[in-house]
């Protein structure tokens, strides 16, 4: 029986793919997307950075709220980051001088409109700040202060509904006038800039501190 002389190459593993991971501080005025939407001339994630192919934003800030964005190469990170686990906290500049009813209310729980259903709002941390924190200049002015004090107030959650701040302080009876998310998880804005970009390197550790 003939036989012949074979070679057998080893199967050479496909190269681990090295993704990237970057903060930035989304400014008022930005959607939190790279692809534009039909009829809407709004400024956009790429124009900020030049990120690298399949850069996507993980969750999503209003066009009219700032602060912390999380962007990423690796899709699979983006439903952890997303989730019920990691807290996000936010800075909100409310109208009036908020009370402490209506701080209470917000740690309870409050009945917003999601989809024109009405939904109860998950307890939440709600705290009153002492004084204005310190935050990058908004590109358009808010009001003029003759208008009347306003405060600002922190709010934790670790739920993500449309407008979901916006419409929890309207419920108590305070208007959001200005809306920053300062922290995702341990991640924090520190003293970042509008529009400022900065690559994460430890992921996962820094997320989860």
């Amino acid at each position: 029986m003939p036989t012949t002389n074979q070679t057998y190459l080893p199967e050479l593993a496909e190269p681990r793919q090295t993704h990237q991971h970057f903060k930035i501080f989304k400014p008022y005025g930005f959607l939190s997307q790279f692809l534009p939407e039909k009829r809407k001339k709004k400024h956009l994630l790429g124009e900020l950075f030049n990120f690298p192919d399949k850069t996507m934003a993980i969750g999503r800030l209003d066009h009219d709220s700032e602060g912390l964005l999380l962007l990423t190469t690796d899709g699979m990170i983006s439903y952890k980051v997303r989730s019920k686990d990691i807290e996000k906290e936010y800075y909100v500049q409310v109208d009036g001088v908020i009370t402490a009813t209506a701080i209470s209310l917000l740690q309870n729980g409050v009945e917003i409109a999601i989809n024109g259903t009405p939904y109860l709002t998950q307890p939440c941390k709600a705290i009153k700040l002492d004084c204005e924190p310190k935050l990058p200049t908004r590109g358009r002015k808010i009001r003029d202060a003759k208008h009347g004090p306003t405060n600002w107030i922190s709010i934790t959650l670790c739920e993500g509904k449309n407008r979901q701040i916006r419409k929890m302080t309207a419920a108590v009876g305070f208007a959001t006038l200005r809306l920053v998310r300062v922290r995702i998880g341990d991640i924090h804005i520190d003293s970042m800039v509008a529009g400022g970009v900065t690559k994460l390197t430890n992921f996962d550790t820094t997320l989860n501190r």
